[in-house]
């Protein structure tokens, strides 16, 4: 008998939080307080199920990833489960570190149970532990792993000095230049970077990054959160709520009493995720998103309790790559669940056909915006 995967705002919140905490890999998108607004009203991203794992005594949650149906995700009338996308760039699932292949186990079960043939998952960390624990069970399983495609984007080692960081990733003469235009930028007032952690300073926070982000191409492009009633109600309830816990924070750069940037950060566990970035596009000349990035590099170098940032943006993005020399390999990965599944077959070359139709329309929409 097919067992489906439960509603997601069906989890125990507490289980699920007490997860986090032991999680394997950490996966600031997957936090309940930011995955549970995203399903409630993000904007095509709602109502998510939940593949979870739990222990021997089914009392403790060992295991937890959000999913939709092939069918809502992509359109594709074949039977897989594909993890839910989280607003933010990384689908890796949340795996009790004592307990990390017994969860991945219990997960893939589930999903069988589910009716489902594969498990689809969306820019996951390739290299990181929940896929080194979902591969070591498959190897187990005489199941292997198909990588439907990846890339590769910025990181940032937290470990290091910050002004050393930058010295050796930018090299003197770009600092300098950069160090020009701060100077020219004070000619609109002293330049202030802003660090908004409690719950009276982020809501606040939060509505200048919502307005800077609006003011600019997103906003033109009809994508920024503020544009659509779903995210902006999604972001509202994430961001104040994670705050809470000391999971998210709002980076700001003013000059004067103006701001000209600002971005929304996670944290979970050691890691930090540099989620969006709005940027007042009257002050380009002065490379303001580049001068927010070099203070909050600083910041996340100086704080002992995060030892890297995910940079969460798309491959060879021309303003983080050169500043967040770490890299980390994202992809999409196919899961049989069952060996030497014809099924199997079907789904992965709808997938890849899809792949290929959207690289089409992409390189399309490139030629015709130069």
């Amino acid at each position: 008998m097919e067992r489906a995967p439960v509603p997601l705002d069906a989890v125990d919140t507490g289980q699920w939080r007490a997860l986090a905490q032991r999680a394997i890999e950490p996966n600031g998108y997957y936090l309940p307080a930011w995955e549970l607004a995203v399903s409630a009203t993000a904007r095509g991203r709602t109502d998510a199920s939940a593949l979870s794992a739990f222990d021997g005594t089914s009392a403790r949650l060992i295991g937890l990833l959000p999913v939709v149906s092939l069918w809502r995700a992509l359109k594709i009338p074949l039977p897989a489960l594909v993890s839910a996308h989280p607003y933010g760039t990384l689908c890796s699932p949340l795996l009790d570190r004592d307990a990390p292949r017994e969860a991945a186990a219990r997960l893939l079960q589930q999903a069988r149970e589910a009716g489902a043939h594969a498990l689809v998952l969306t820019d996951v960390a390739l290299n990181g532990a929940a896929m080194a624990s979902l591969k070591q069970v498959l190897h187990r399983d005489g199941v292997k792993p198909r990588i439907l495609n990846s890339y590769i984007r910025a990181s940032l080692d937290a470990t290091q000095d910050g002004d050393a960081l930058l010295r050796e990733a930018l090299g003197a003469k770009k600092l300098k230049e950069l160090r020009r235009q701060r100077h020219r930028l004070e000619e609109h007032g002293s330049v202030v970077f802003e660090i908004a952690r409690s719950s009276d300073q982020i809501g606040p926070a939060l509505e200048t990054f919502l307005q800077l982000e609006a003011s600019g191409w997103k906003g033109k492009r009809g994508t920024a959160l503020v544009q659509h009633a779903g995210d902006a109600t999604f972001i509202r309830r994430a961001v104040p709520a994670l705050a809470e816990t000391a999971q998210c924070e709002i980076v700001t750069l003013r000059a004067g009493a103006t701001p000209i940037a600002a971005g929304i950060v996670l944290r979970h566990q050691d890691r930090a995720f540099f989620f969006k970035l709005g940027i007042d596009e009257r002050f380009a000349r002065y490379s303001p998103g580049v001068q927010l990035t070099l203070d909050l590099t600083r910041h996340l170098c100086a704080d002992p309790a995060v030892a890297s940032a995910d940079s969460t943006a798309n491959a060879d993005h021309p303003m983080i790559n050169p500043i967040w020399r770490g890299r980390l390999a994202i992809g999409d990965v196919l899961i049989p669940l069952r060996r030497h599944d014809p099924v199997v077959a079907l789904i992965h070359g709808a997938l890849v056909g899809l792949n290929a139709a959207h690289e089409a329309t992409r390189g399309v929409v490139r030629r015709l915006r130069k």
